[in-house]
């Protein structure tokens, strides 16, 4: 994907985890118990930080677009975060503790995706 598209995912990314954590912060709080919301919460707060990490891969690709490592740092962030925090909104939403079985393979998806960016430093750096 090209540095224009990512900067689009990240536009996206960004606006559903203010929309998720607005939705946690007022329509939930009142009706989620308490480490049901608090799930809910940590559901946010990684997809807002890695929607900054989207951010960050878009620009790095506006300059270096070639650059495949940072291409495959991206999609790490995206697929960790549909899955990390997907898992986790759907656990706090159904209290079905069973999502929270697929929850730590979102979070090996957004830990690879920030080593991801190692290789595509040195790819940028030999340029």
């Amino acid at each position: 994907m090209n540095g224009p598209r990512w900067l689009g995912v990240a536009g996206v990314a960004g606006a559903t985890g203010v929309i998720a954590g607005a939705f946690g912060a007022h329509a939930l709080k009142e009706t989620l118990e308490p480490d049901l919301l608090a799930i809910f919460d940590t559901g946010a707060r990684y997809h807002l930080i890695h929607a900054v990490a989207l951010l960050g891969v878009a620009l790095l690709a506006l300059r270096d677009p070639g650059n495949v490592w940072l291409n495959r740092a991206g999609w790490a962030f995206l697929l960790g975060v549909g899955v990390f925090s997907g898992s986790l909104y759907l656990l706090a939403l159904t209290g079905v503790r069973t999502f929270g079985g697929i929850t730590p393979f979102g979070g090996a998806a957004l830990i690879l995706g920030w080593v991801m960016l190692v290789p595509a430093a040195r790819e940028a750096d030999s340029d």
